[in-house]
């Protein structure tokens, strides 16, 4: 005995909510963007023209298609025909992947996911599931949508822009030393070109004013080599426009991507072939609390020193308040951003510097020659050397990197190396030089609150949570979400695609710790 069925009955839809679960992951996508206030989404409002589909539901379909892993508009297209949840969020409406597409690059996108985001953290923060007391802060490099080929290297351009400068110097000199052209300024190349386009031009007037054969053909070979020189100056003016280019497109960068030109090229932990191949890719900056994503952004630069203070200053501007505490690892520990944590916004930073775990190592506690272990004299403000050699004061240095940050060295020398038996193992200064120690105050005082503040109970707990915090968002965004390569071109479309897979990381999460 089978139960009724038969594809000849006519059956009336139903409400596509009756056939989902209780805890479907479309719930939470729809609520989290109905949170969103409605002024909002005014800028998509337009008063000509055939109606849009409306951006709450844009949102909602393409929330939901990254929750299931789906990044391609075409086949986000075919889910809202196939998929109950996505045809109940879109409600009957079946917009083209050219309009998915057009609208998750929108640059007014990016202000409805920051809506988004501050939203579901006010959520998170009212059931209680975040305490608001930390942050934990960590990047993740993730491979653009560009050719792997396609690179360009900041020496590469400056030695040929070079070498294009002293071609066209050696050049100038040989139509001087042939007498084409009369001494000019160098770096005027339009004065240059004009010269050269009227010794042509000179020659093409003698050669249409003369009937006589062999003369013509003089004339002829010595149009040659001016009109040669034009062809070369011509390549040269479009080289170096070609380099400046360049040069404006890198910034502050060593390299980019011609099919993507805000990537950088970047070594990836992903390395198949292992030989440590450059990848064009975006550096993630994000922070975390309870394993939810509550800020986020994209840096081209690979290392994440260099991003901390921007990633600040973007989460207190966009998306929250600091709480008190500010968790990475050793990875963001440098002076400038100690200081810019501890005295620009008072805040207490849980960071680790390089040395943190190498320093504990008996190894080097044991070492007689590394300067920690050297006695030193307040009194005297002077440093012992393991052969009892006092190293005194001598003068402050300071360095300036190239980003503009100063740091200020106190410089200690030895009175004197000579004949030392320890010598080779305590320094490596020429014969004639003594041993000299450069000592940053400010740096050594940081390291000591530090170790204090990691050395503490309380403080040193919040930071042992650091691994299990922020690291599992990039598990679930790369393993579970499988996102690992993005699918559009240029920073703020990154920036968008993005916001839309770490939002689905939260969702799924989110939905997950409801139905347990």
């Amino acid at each position: 005995m089978f139960k009724h069925y038969t594809m000849n009955q006519v059956v009336l839809p139903i409400d596509l909510e009756m056939k989902l679960q209780e805890n479907d992951v479309a719930y939470a996508v729809n609520d989290v963007v109905e949170s969103i206030p409605a002024e909002a989404f005014d800028f998509f409002l337009r008063e000509t023209g055939y109606p849009a589909y409306h951006p709450r539901m844009m949102m909602k379909i393409i929330l939901c298609a990254y929750t299931q892993s789906v990044f391609s508009g075409r086949k986000i297209e075919s889910l809202l025909t196939d998929s109950i949840r996505m045809m109940w969020l879109a409600q009957g409406y079946e917009p083209s992947y050219r309009t998915i597409n057009r609208f998750r690059v929108h640059p007014e996108v990016k202000e409805l996911l920051r809506q988004c985001f501050v939203q579901f953290r006010c959520q998170l923060v009212q059931e209680k599931l975040i305490e608001e007391e930390a942050i934990f802060i960590d990047g993740t490099k993730i491979e653009a949508n560009a050719n792997k080929f396609t690179f360009v290297w900041r020496k590469s351009v400056e030695k040929y822009s070079a070498n294009l400068v002293e071609k066209s110097n050696q050049m100038y000199d040989e139509l001087l030393k042939k007498e084409i052209i009369p001494e000019i300024e160098r770096e005027s190349s339009d004065e240059l070109s004009t010269k050269l386009d009227e010794k042509v031009e000179e020659f093409d007037k003698k050669i249409e004013s003369t009937e006589e054969v062999s003369l013509r053909k003089q004339l002829r070979s010595e149009r040659k080599v001016p009109k040669q020189y034009r062809k070369h100056f011509k390549d040269y003016l479009e080289r170096k426009q070609n380099y400046q280019n360049d040069m404006e497109i890198f910034g502050e960068r060593n390299s980019y991507s011609k099919t993507d030109h805000d990537a950088t090229f970047m070594r990836m932990k992903d390395d198949y072939m292992k030989n440590g191949q450059l990848k064009a890719g975006y550096n993630v900056q994000l922070a975390t609390e309870g394993q939810y994503a509550l800020a986020y952004d994209v840096f081209p630069n690979p290392t994440d020193t260099r991003t901390f203070i921007p990633f600040l200053d973007t989460i207190e501007k966009s998306f929250f308040k600091l709480p008190k505490y500010i968790v990475a690892d050793a990875g963001y520990g440098s002076e400038q951003n100690y200081e810019d944590v501890m005295n620009q916004r008072e805040r207490t930073p849980l960071v680790t510097f390089n040395q943190y775990r190498t320093e504990k190592k008996k190894k080097v506690k044991n070492d007689p020659f590394n300067i920690a272990n050297w006695q030193y004299s307040e009194e005297e403000d002077s440093f012992t050397c393991p052969n009892n050699k006092t190293l005194p004061f001598r003068y402050t240095s300071t360095r300036t990197d190239k980003y503009g940050f100063t740091r200020t060295f106190k410089v200690y020398e030895c009175e004197d190396c000579t004949g030392c038996p320890l010598r080779s193992l305590c320094t490596k200064a020429k014969d004639g030089n003594n041993r000299k120690v450069f000592y940053n105050e400010k740096w050594e005082q940081q390291k000591e609150y530090i170790r204090e503040q990691l050395s503490n109970q309380e403080t040193g707990e919040i930071y042992g949570k650091r691994k299990i915090d922020v690291e599992p968002v990039f598990g679930f965004l790369k393993a579970n979400l499988r996102f690992t390569r993005m699918s559009v071109r240029g920073k703020s479309k990154v920036e968008n695609e993005l916001g839309f897979a770490l939002m689905a990381v939260n969702l799924r999460k989110y939905t997950a710790s409801k139905a347990s």
